[in-house]
């Protein structure tokens, strides 16, 4: 996977390959390159270099899919398959837990150049999803689970209905990079924010797009390229470093994720933990038809006796839990998620504090100390207001 054959000896690792502008012998020699397929005409860095491509086959090979376009960051993954395969004056269908950014593009320049958009509930049974297709709808769009609110889409159900109305499947598949194979499931595009588990490590900014034809690859790598979407070699570098580990560092955050969150499910603070591996938890069922693991990235939802004020003073009182967004790296992390989620899965506690849970590669006796002491102070600051 990824790895540079040669008869001659090398390292281990591909080299790292940055350039941006290409060099030829001879002004014949250029010509003869820029009569070559499209996806192999290498006249500016912008097309891309080794480095790339090695792990553009590496990300396509683990997606299951044809081909993998890289740009800079998770959300030109997000805008990039979204400009591909919606024109102004279509229609899509977008599931309302989606990623923040994503329904911002859509509100914003999205909505400038025509798109328009319905938001479905993720999960939607069939009858009410055919009943929201337009005749001008281009994609149904998935994100599964959803970033907040952690619901399982069924991707396959999805897939059947784009079929039949001639629509593409467009789907965020970070959460369930190497645990869900999208391609099996109908998907012609995977969005991946290859910043979080496929670095590994926080210190890089890359998204990827892998697709289920070489069609729609072309269709994609026009626009990528068009739009001047890039990804930093250096940064491709650091990702085909991360893709070595990818196994056993995902296999150790599936475990420790399980364990502090069935440990937070018996707590009496806890009125529900969304992690879609835990049985009973919304989606579950789903999540074990589709899904062969699953990642370290869950919700947790206080008691409703509880308010905003003593889930900040909660998080504020953890120590070996960084407060940020980016999931996906070795470090641990909490983001409160109230305000942010318009629904949870249990309609009777929408009101209550929420927050969110990437639990990282630390030991989990000390993150597991560290949560109960700050569930201390979470009640020491209920108690001080009453």
């Amino acid at each position: 996977m990824g790895r540079v054959k040669s008869d001659e000896q090398t390292f281990v690792n591909p080299p790292l390959e940055r350039g941006s502008s290409v060099l030829f012998p001879s002004i014949a020699a250029r010509d003869a390159v820029r009569q070559r397929p499209y996806d192999q005409v290498l006249t500016y860095g912008l097309k891309g270099s080794s480095t790339h491509f090695h792990l553009e086959d590496s990300i396509a090979e683990i997606e299951g899919g044809s081909r993998c376009q890289l740009v800079s960051t998770g959300l030109a993954a997000v805008t990039t398959v979204l400009f591909t395969f919606i024109k102004g004056g279509q229609h899509c269908l977008m599931p309302d837990s989606v990623y923040g950014p994503t329904r911002t593009f859509l509100a914003t320049i999205g909505k400038d150049c025509g798109m328009a958009v319905t938001y479905y509930p993720p999960a939607i049974d069939e009858a009410g999803l055919r009943a929201l297709v337009q005749d001008n709808t281009v994609v149904i769009y998935a994100e599964s689970p959803g970033s907040h609110t952690m619901e399982v889409q069924d991707i396959a159900m999805l897939s059947r209905v784009a079929r039949d109305v001639g629509a593409k499947v467009l789907m965020d598949n970070t959460w369930g990079f190497s645990h869900f194979k999208p391609f099996e499931h109908g998907v012609d595009c995977s969005i991946q924010a290859g910043t979080k588990y496929v670095g590994g490590h926080s210190d890089l900014m890359l998204g990827a797009i892998t697709t289920n034809s070489d069609e729609n690859w072309q269709r994609l790598r026009n626009t990528a390229v068009t739009l001047g979407q890039y990804a930093s070699p250096d940064d491709c570098w650091l990702a085909l470093r991360g893709l070595r580990t990818l196994r056993i560092r995902m296999a150790e955050h599936m475990r420790a994720g399980i364990e502090v969150a069935e440990w937070l499910r018996d707590r009496p603070e806890v009125t529900l933990v969304l992690h879609p591996a835990l049985p009973g938890a919304p989606g579950h069922d789903l999540w074990k038809r589709d899904f062969t693991g699953a990642c370290s990235l869950f919700s947790v939802v206080l008691d409703a006796s509880y308010d905003y004020a003593d889930m900040v003073a909660f998080i504020d009182a953890l120590q070996l839990f960084g407060i940020g967004a980016s999931w996906g790296g070795f470090e641990s992390l909490v983001l409160p998620t109230t305000g942010s989620i318009t629904r949870l899965p249990v309609s009777s506690i929408d009101a209550a504090p929420t927050f969110r849970l990437h639990i990282g590669l630390e030991d989990t006796t000390d993150l597991i100390a560290d949560l109960a002491a700050g569930l201390d102070v979470l009640n020491q600051h209920r108690a001080s207001r009453t």
